[in-house]
């Protein structure tokens, strides 16, 4: 977060390296920064495993994204809930994952925006409908024991949870009940 795209500023890519030094675990970065291209080499050389760029920010999305999967990197596009899902569509080309932002960007322990479902199912029709069965689909925000099956079953893959971890008794119960797996 750099301030401009987002109200907040998180941290950069010193401590991503950092977190890489430390693990050999897929390292997602989610750039909700004005301009991403300035970030992705960054990013990129720190140890990101996959980086993913806001299809609202101020640059070229697809040299961005052609720039991450240049570096062989996994890249995404972001959507805000307010944009439109069709938005994303024509860089399906160059991207892994779409990230489904369910609430809106900056802050941590908002309330899942229930209207994202539907643009969540209606990525994972058109994406079954043009052949990008392989793509997986983020959501972020929100996400918790009662939300997760909500997105699960608009087709959602990939859950980033996490005020409902962090505060859980037992985060390793909470991440099984996140999954549907009890």
């Amino acid at each position: 977060m750099d301030g401009v795209f987002v109200e907040q500023i998180s941290y950069g890519a010193p401590v991503l390296r950092c977190v890489r030094n430390s693990t050999d675990m897929f390292l997602d970065v989610h750039l909700m920064v004005d301009d991403p291209r300035k970030q992705i080499g960054f990013f990129a050389e720190a140890g990101a495993s996959l980086i993913d760029i806001h299809v609202e920010s101020r640059c070229d999305v697809s040299a961005a994204l052609s720039d991450i999967k240049a570096r062989g990197i996994r890249s995404a596009v972001a959507v805000k809930p307010a944009t439109p899902i069709e938005r994303v569509y024509e860089y399906l080309p160059l991207c892994d994952m779409v990230l489904v932002m369910t609430v809106e960007p900056g802050y941590g322990g908002q309330g899942f925006i229930p209207e994202t479902a539907d643009k969540i199912a209606a990525l994972r029709r058109y994406a079954a409908e043009n052949g990008f069965n392989g793509l997986d689909i983020e959501v972020d925000g929100g996400i918790n024991t009662r939300t997760s099956a909500i997105v699960r079953a608009a087709g959602a893959n990939v859950l980033v949870a996490g005020t409902a971890l962090f505060r859980a008794e037992d985060i390793a119960a909470a991440n099984r009940l996140l999954k549907g797996l009890e």
